[in-house]
């Protein structure tokens, strides 16, 4: 990865790998959940936006953070929502996957409404608050980063 993390530009940093993956995949997936904002986005093009054009496919934006966009409470039992708005325009919405846990921001990225956005994430969780795909994938990654972490000690030791 040669670009900084910069908010609001997160397909820069990560959009080059996450295509080449995407290349090595043998089962085309139905829809593709992003950990990022789909058009919760300043300039309403996150990366499940972004890379749901070059992928051709439904893709959903599932954040930990607000990006853009005001919204009212949100109640305290899983599935309920607060729209994510600015002004008139709805840009995603505040979603409780869990009972009395923080919320996660919910955006369509492409070829996928909101509602159905909702509904796929909420089939998603199991256990945790993140949608097992987005979970599993963090776990994974940081798996891979303490092993590569302990080659570099090897190395330099």
């Amino acid at each position: 990865v040669n670009f900084p993390y910069i908010p609001g530009l997160l397909t820069f940093r990560e959009g080059p790998s996450l295509l080449e993956a995407f290349k090595k995949i043998k089962t085309t997936p139905d829809v593709i959940l992003f950990d990022g904002q789909g058009i919760a986005h300043p300039r309403r093009m996150g990366i499940a936006t972004h890379l749901g054009l070059f992928l051709g496919k439904p893709t959903i934006g599932c954040a930990k953070s607000r990006l853009s966009g005001k919204y009212t409470s949100v109640g305290e039992e899983k599935g309920d929502y607060a729209l994510l708005k600015e002004g008139e325009e709805v840009l995603g919405a505040v979603l409780r996957t869990r009972r009395r846990v923080k919320p996660v921001f919910i955006s369509p990225g492409h070829k996928i409404d909101l509602l159905n956005s909702i509904a796929i994430i909420l089939k998603c969780i199991v256990k945790y608050r993140l949608p097992v795909p987005v979970r599993e994938a963090h776990i994974f990654v940081n798996q891979i980063r303490n092993n590569l972490a302990l080659e570099m000690d090897k190395i330099e030791s």
